[in-house]
């Protein structure tokens, strides 16, 4: 089993810092029991008072007199704003009378900024950064950027090597701190579904009013099945009772959760990016494991239906690396009316492209191959790498600006 550390290095870390320095509000976003609170006072000075709004008393003073409970604070934590937005505009007018930077740092465990009110009342007065579960960087003691080492051309070196069972482990068990620390897959697993559940049951009661929510679990499960899939989400919806506005809804919900994410497909007109199927990605690999039911043993019997699930862990893992990036990137899918497909395109502020294709064995093929070759003629001069990660041990060069590198290198050092 994989030693577990009772406290994590975040490599959100310093753009905290940054943006504390320099901004009067950060939030601090991201799901819960992803590590927000210890972060955040971690890094907060002992003049930042610390209030969170899962307290019920502070909840009820933030509710009932917003502008008073501000009014006393000079610089303060306020955790799980989300329970009160109210507060923002009291948060608001207390910057607008006092500028200086590093007043407040909210976490937030809903994506406020999807609301209209929110992002209008502190635009400009505040930075958003979005903190996830723990990536394989920050587990095993890694600092290099797989995406900014990748757009440098060259592929981080592989310290650190789990193939075969133990990469099962490390993908059935996510990244939340509480699931690592667990002992056993059957005792993760339960953390996984309780988690589910509690936040069915009651985040999203918080953040929508939305019919029919006793069918939101049968939503989730259907959801579980097609994830990474090009697939009609309407229909899913559909099989499980729900309308076609409901389960739009829903998605919208599960994102603001940031449970799952929907994902464009890569085209060269990006009007054409909004007009075409996106897919949707669960962010965490272990609760997508658990919710559909992929034990070790099921693996074991049928490594098939592994796939899906290790998709899931490099997605999560690469939008990890673009979240603690110096530089902006956008993760995109390809897929094209001859069925060529990349599982992700990471697309750079200058349109630069790099292909990543996942693969469950220990060998290549050639015909793996097919869907990077295709994006790379498509994309021209855009295109500046291809890379099948794999099961194994050994970064090759395939072709012009093709490689296979191993999954571990998702964690170099």
């Amino acid at each position: 089993m994989i030693q577990t550390k009772s406290l994590y290095p975040r490599l959100l870390e310093k753009q905290i810092d940054d943006a504390l320095a320099d901004t009067p509000v950060v939030l601090v976003a991201g799901p819960r029991q992803a590590g927000k609170t210890t972060l955040v006072r971690q890094l907060a000075s002992r003049e930042m008072r610390y209030l969170t709004l899962d307290d019920q008393l502070t909840l009820l003073a933030a509710q009932e007199d917003p502008t008073g409970l501000v009014r006393n604070l000079a610089r303060a934590i306020i955790d799980e704003i989300q329970r009160a937005p109210q507060l923002l505009l009291a948060i608001k007018k207390a910057v607008d009378e006092d500028r200086r930077p590093g007043r407040f740092l909210l976490t937030g465990s809903t994506n406020l900024m999807t609301l209209p009110t929110v992002a209008d009342s502190l635009a400009g007065r505040m930075e958003t950064l979005t903190l996830l579960p723990l990536s394989q960087n920050e587990i095993h003691g890694g600092s290099t950027n797989w995406i900014e080492r990748a757009y440098e051309g060259r592929i981080p070196d592989v310290k650190q090597v789990f193939l075969g069972e133990k990469l099962d482990q490390i993908v059935l068990q996510g990244g939340y701190p509480e699931a690592i620390s667990r002992a056993t897959p059957r005792r993760r697993v339960a953390w996984h579904r309780q988690y589910i559940d509690a936040i069915i049951q009651r985040d999203v009661r918080e953040v929508a009013d939305i019919d029919k929510l006793d069918l939101l679990p049968r939503f989730v499960q259907a959801l579980a099945q097609v994830s990474g899939q090009l697939c009609n989400y309407s229909r899913v919806a559909g099989q499980v009772g729900l309308d076609h506005k409901t389960a739009a809804r829903y998605l919208g919900v599960l994102e603001q959760l940031f449970l799952l994410r929907r994902i464009e497909p890569w085209a060269h007109n990006r009007l054409k990016r909004m007009v075409k199927t996106p897919k949707v990605q669960f962010l965490d690999s272990g609760l997508l494991a658990a919710l559909a039911d992929i034990t070790p043993g099921r693996i074991h019997q049928d490594r098939a239906c592994f796939g899906t699930i290790l998709e899931t862990f490099v997605f999560s893992e690469l939008l990890k690396h673009s979240m603690t990036a110096n530089s902006t990137y956008r993760l995109l899918y390809y897929r094209d009316h001859d069925q060529y497909e990349v599982d992700f395109v990471i697309e750079n502020a200058m349109g630069e492209l790099i292909g990543v294709e996942v693969k469950a064995a220990a060998t290549v093929q050639g015909r793996d191959l097919r869907g990077l070759k295709r994006l790379a003629n498509v994309a021209g001069k855009q295109f500046r790498l291809g890379v099948i990660l794999y099961d194994g041990t050994e970064t090759l060069p395939l072709g012009d600006r093709l490689w296979a590198a191993p999954l571990s290198s998702l964690w170099g050092g």
